[in-house]
């Protein structure tokens, strides 16, 4: 470390950096800022994907009985389903808007400014779609999930970047759940809220969907009270003091030590280096690996087969004799299915790692493919195959939520340092974001041309993903983010050296 640093944090640096690297029970602090940055992140993302599945029938009437009144006549058909299919999928859209710009409002505004003011548009979604009934205007609810998909796509790229760059090393995976755990709490929220015991009764469709300003204004109360990324103050504002605060108030004034040093290193690493651009990350072969392993992993995310077992759930709970009135219920389960199973990696990742959780995981999801194709092929043939399917659904959401599901965002904060983190946000997430929308147009034509054999390809996607994992990303658990592009680094590269070892050197390999 140069001497310039070493004089000024002398008195920080006593303790060993392994220190940091030991296991123990997160600052109350800590918690409490990952709690105020996922409840207005990617909470509303779970909950604006599944809260719009339960008042389809008393929308859809809505939009029939507005058309009525405007043009005296009844909308077609295919008229509605357009406009419906509109509402749904512009959140797909919106959310591709919202990625596109969130990295670069984290580097101009800050992580946690760039949350707090994303806040805006989940605000305005829901006084839009809120208001659409009394107004008469389903337009309202078309621009309303735009804004929605606006919020989603903002806070699932700089969410992460967010919670990575809090946490100290030795929690970072577990903090780094939270975007997983929120998610999936938002969903099965989502569900719950849908229920006619809740606001699932048609009156009440227009509060339903006004409920996404609830977080927004949890986080406008909560977040502020919490500091800026301490890795953005110090690398990329230079607030050295600022950066010391936070540590102290996220870490413990007898942790911050180690973390320090950390972000101390990784600024040195980057001396000269300005914030890339996504199209730079192309263009830099020392990235190439790391870019491709978040772009595969990020479609495979979408591509994997979870759309296609929630679509197949319904039909199975019918199979296996639930009633149609209690169906719901059954789907509120597959809900806290997954977001159990997200808590249960979040307890793990730290001590299984990343590497086992996300391979296990595809793997296992290729092995319930299988049997999912068999019981819904031989779905008549005994009673017992319902039941079967139906534990295979279970199965599937479990091996999602255990890897795949929780750990790739995980993966792409930490396979990225500090100038080229936010870049890396931009490209996964518009990868992500455009396989949910090809997903969204293609499955229906999936399912009617191959019906349960669709899962055979679910099944190539997620066996080739598995195994590309398993030989070609290195294990994070515990590594600094420098550690782990070293580690990325030295795994891609040839060594070639004199037989006394003297004179080594690196050709990188090309992809």
């Amino acid at each position: 470390m140069p001497k310039e640093y070493m004089d000024e944090y002398e008195p920080l640096l006593i303790k060993p950096v392994k220190d940091s690297k030991r296991l123990k029970f997160p600052n109350k602090s800590l918690l409490l800022a990952v709690f105020a940055a996922c409840v207005g992140g990617t909470f509303q993302y779970g909950y604006n994907i599944s809260v719009i599945n339960s008042p389809t029938m008393y929308v859809q009437d809505f939009i029939n009985q507005t058309w009525a009144n405007r043009y005296q006549s009844d909308i077609s058909k295919d008229a509605l389903t357009l406009l419906w299919s509109t509402i749904v999928s512009i959140f797909t859209l919106g959310g591709l808007v919202g990625v596109s710009i969130g990295g670069t409002l984290s580097i101009k505004l800050g992580r946690k400014r760039t949350l707090l003011t994303n806040n805006l548009f989940s605000l305005m979604a829901a006084l839009l779609m809120g208001l659409s009934s009394s107004a008469g205007l389903f337009e309202l609810l078309i621009i309303g999930r735009f804004f929605s998909g606006i919020n989603a796509g903002i806070a699932l790229s700089v969410q992460p970047l967010y919670l990575g760059e809090i946490a100290p090393t030795a929690l970072r995976g577990a903090m780094g759940m939270g975007t997983s755990i929120f998610i999936t709490g938002g969903i099965l929220t989502g569900q719950v809220m849908g229920l006619k015991e809740v606001l699932g009764k048609r009156e009440y469709w227009p509060i339903l969907l006004s409920t996404t300003g609830i977080p927004a204004i949890l986080q406008l109360l909560i977040l502020p009270w919490f500091p800026e990324s301490p890795r953005y103050l110090f690398i990329d504002k230079g607030d050295d003091e600022a950066c010391k605060k936070a540590l102290r108030q996220l870490h413990g004034a007898e942790d911050c030590h180690a973390a320090l040093e950390d972000i101390t290193k990784e600024k040195n690493n980057l001396a000269g280096f300005q914030a890339k651009k996504p199209w730079e990350l192309f263009a830099d072969r020392s990235l190439r690996w790391q870019l491709l392993t978040i772009i595969l992993l990020n479609m495979a995310q979408q591509l994997n087969g979870i759309n296609a077992i929630y679509f197949y759930a319904d039909y199975v709970f019918k199979q296996s004799g639930i009633p149609d009135d209690k169906i719901p219920y059954a789907t509120v389960g597959t809900g806290a299915c997954e977001c159990i199973t997200a808590l249960t990696c979040g307890l793990l990742i730290e001590y299984l790692g990343r590497k086992v959780l996300i391979t296990g995981g595809y793997f296992l999801m290729s092995i319930c493919c299988i049997l999912f194709t068999l019981t819904l092929t031989f779905q008549d043939v005994s009673p017992v195959f319902p039941y079967l399917s139906m534990a295979c659904v279970f199965a599937f959401i479990l091996s999602f939520g255990l890897g795949p599901g929780g750990v790739t965002n995980i993966l792409t904060t930490e396979l990225f340092t500090q100038s080229s983190r936010p870049a890396a946000f931009i490209i996964s997430g518009s990868v992500n974001w455009l396989s949910f929308f090809f997903v969204g147009l293609v499955f229906p034509f999936i399912i009617i041309g191959l019906q349960q054999y669709c899962f055979l390809v679910f099944l190539v996607v997620c066996s080739l993903v598995g195994l590309y994992i398993f030989l070609v990303v290195p294990e994070t658990k515990n590594k600094t983010f420098v550690e782990i592009q070293n580690d990325f680094q030295s795994s891609k590269n040839v060594k070639l050296g004199n037989s006394d070892g003297a004179g080594t050197i690196l050709l990188s390999t090309s992809i």
